[in-house]
């Protein structure tokens, strides 16, 4: 008995490399009902994994909002003060 938990737990969960393909595969297409499964129940235990979620989508969020912006960033423009702030700091260097 005291064996087969770990077991059990073993074949439930997958590793940590395997989550974060779920979680990146998550990102582009559908997780089967097992997948979802074996994902949720590894983030309940891993904190690194649930972290690395975290983080990814905030990225994805962040480089999506930066592309999909109603301004292009090649219009983007300093004003005179930021450019002369910027100009004094790379001369001090």
């Amino acid at each position: 008995m005291k064996n087969t938990i770990p077991k059990i737990l073993n074949k439930l969960t997958n590793s940590c490399k395997k989550t974060v393909e779920l979680i990146d595969k998550k990102t582009f297409s559908k997780l089967s009902v097992i997948e979802k499964t074996k994902l949720k129940l590894h983030k309940s235990i891993c904190k690194t994994c649930k972290a690395y979620e975290d983080h990814s989508k905030f990225l994805d969020e962040a480089v999506d909002k930066l592309y999909n912006q109603k301004q292009p960033h090649n219009k983007v423009q300093l004003s005179a003060d930021r450019k002369s702030k910027i100009l004094e700091k790379i001369k001090k260097q």
